[in-house]
């Protein structure tokens, strides 16, 4: 009998049986250690949230895609970012001419971030915002527009996928070094944790990793050992496991091999549960739960018959949701090609609804607990990733704070045998090397971003930047230039008479566009840290409250590196969609 493998290659047996479980022992949704669920319920109390991941040209166009698909019925609002604002450039940089809008939306100002959600209440919707290394400066522009509109910001909602050292591993998009940019996490987390404690400040994502190549045990592997770097960062900062824990929440890539990524999901809860009670003795069950929110997989989708993506989402988003993903997004078929139209978009989002409303999926809690089948994956994803972890030192290379970027992704070994069982006719994938089709139905109609919308981007910053006030601007850069130099010092700053003040400029405060620029200092842990600026003024509202942070560039003519994650072993006809070869949430 032929031998076969998961896509992760795994060899899979024709029959499972009770035989092939060791220690199986009932759980119950609910019940520690939440191999089945979080939620007893599961999703007869509340459906996933249904959260698109959108973002291209201007702050007004993709305003425009928000409101049509939150009248469409989506439940949840992500942002995505274009490569110069998630560089920290701003978009009359020299560097960032081609990409404006490209891959997401441009933001270079607050006032960029008040259009981009003018009339949409942020006190009653929940927002994923894709950024990394600036992710301090635009939650600092977001909660800016929660202070304009009158939103406290103990109502805010939503998730900063301001995890860092996935960029080191996988995707390269990283500005600082490792240090400082893992101290600015922190100071998120601490700040968010007094003044915005209904916020996500970290969603620790093992998408990039997945797409960049690894296996799904290995996603899980560096996922969770990035995850639980972040908890002994806060710990070394003097804060307690319970007051923060209960905010970080995780992002997983839902491949095609529908099984292997079921159980995937499934070890991942139990992993976490165990850790976080066991190794770090967190006492409230809120830190013991893994929360995580799922995204089909970019790489799964083909040029040719691009169609036939919408069958392959659906699958994806179906394993997503057996496996108890809290909010999902699915993608649309033409992402291989560009930027959703809304046509596509629109059946993206219809196929979630179809899988909620029409499957009866969401009628019964973990459907597939108990199939020997998932029962024996989950225990083999739960023991694998053990191994990758202590093989790559991982986990000890973070655990030292990572100040050295030690720990290099490595092309693993898996994904080379399924692109050569692919190359061999071994692994079909339809309408690439099986079941072709010489009648083409016509050209695919793609989003495509005209250049007009980046001179009117770059004429939107120059002009913010023309009047704003230079002197305040310098002594406000003085201010933060002093906190960096203080590892003591959180730069998510507060003003003790009410909220802050957000600059009206861009990312950069100097007369061109660039990026971050490292301050060399000696003699504390920002070595090669970073300038920022904040200014406050008088409270906005009789009731005052907290400060509001900003944080700004400062900026250089030199030229930014863009650094893509290199792409995974695949087959021909495959790659990577440019936005999923960034930031994803």
């Amino acid at each position: 009998m032929t031998v076969r493998h998961s896509l992760s290659g795994t060899e899979l047996e024709p029959l499972y049986t009770s035989e092939h479980l060791s220690d199986l022992h009932e759980e119950l949704p609910g019940q520690y250690p939440y191999t089945r669920g979080i939620h007893p319920s599961g999703y007869r109390g509340r459906l996933w949230t249904m959260r698109q991941f959108s973002g291209f040209a201007t702050a007004e166009q993709t305003n425009q895609r928000y409101k049509s698909m939150l009248a469409n019925g989506q439940t949840g609002l992500s942002v995505a970012f274009d490569m110069p604002t998630l560089m920290g450039q701003d978009s009359d940089a020299p560097t960032s001419r081609g990409e404006i809008g490209h891959c997401g939306v441009a933001i270079d100002s607050l006032a960029d971030m008040e259009t981009l959600f003018g009339g949409i209440p942020l006190g009653d919707v929940s927002t994923s915002m894709t950024i990394n290394s600036p992710a301090a400066i635009l939650l600092c522009m977001y909660m800016g527009v929660a202070e304009k509109q009158g939103v406290p910001f103990s109502r805010l909602e939503g998730t900063l996928q301001n995890d860092i050292l996935k960029e080191f591993i996988a995707q390269k998009e990283y500005i600082f070094p490792p240090e400082p940019s893992l101290r600015l996490v922190v100071d998120s987390i601490e700040y968010c944790m007094k003044e915005a404690p209904r916020w996500n400040t970290v969603s620790i994502s093992g998408y990039h990793i997945r797409e960049a190549g690894s296996t799904a045990a290995q996603e899980l592997a560096f996922t969770l050992a990035d995850g639980f770097a972040y908890v002994d960062a806060c710990i070394e900062r003097g804060l307690e496991v319970d007051d923060f824990a209960p905010r970080l929440s995780f992002f997983f890539d839902a491949h095609i091999d529908f099984f292997e990524e079921i159980a995937k999901f499934r070890a991942a809860r139990r992993i976490w549960a165990r850790h976080m009670r066991e190794r770090y003795g967190a006492q409230d069950e809120r830190s013991w739960k893994l929360r995580f929110h799922t995204q089909t997989a970019g790489v799964s989708l083909t040029a040719q018959q691009p169609e036939l993506n919408i069958a392959r989402t659906a699958i994806e988003a179906l394993a997503a949701v057996m496996g108890g993903t809290q909010s999902l997004h699915t993608n649309a078929m033409d992402e291989v090609l560009a930027l959703p139209t809304d046509r596509a978009a629109r059946i993206a989002l219809r196929t979630q609804q179809m899988i909620a409303h029409e499957t009866g999926v969401a009628n019964s809690v973990d459907p597939l607990g108990g199939s020997y089948l998932v029962e024996h994956l989950t225990q083999r994803m739960e023991t694998r990733p053990r191994r990758t972890s202590s093989e790559s030192t991982l986990s000890a290379a973070w655990s030292r704070r990572s100040r050295r970027a030690s720990c290099r992704w490595r092309s693993p070994t898996p994904p080379s045998a399924s692109s050569r069982s692919f190359e061999a006719g071994r692994r079909i994938v339809v309408g690439v090397n099986g079941f072709t089709s010489d009648d083409d139905d016509g050209e695919l109609e793609i989003l495509r971003i005209p250049l007009s919308l980046e001179r009117e981007q770059v004429e939107r910053v120059q002009e913010v930047r023309g009047r704003r006030e230079q002197a305040r601007a310098a002594r406000a850069l003085d201010q933060v230039r002093r906190a960096a130099a203080s590892p003591r010092e959180n730069l998510m700053p507060q003003h003790p008479r009410g909220r802050a003040r957000l600059l009206h400029g861009g990312r950069d405060h100097g007369s061109h566009g660039g990026r971050v620029r490292p301050l060399h200092r000696e003699g504390n842990n920002l070595d090669e840290g970073f300038r920022m600026t904040t200014e406050l003024r008088r409270p906005c509202t009789p009731s005052g409250g907290p400060a509001a942070p900003v944080l700004a560039y400062e900026a250089t003519a030199a030229r930014a590196p863009v650094l893509a994650a290199d792409p995974p072993a695949g087959a021909p006809g495959h790659r990577i969609p440019r936005r999923h070869s960034e930031s994803l949430i």
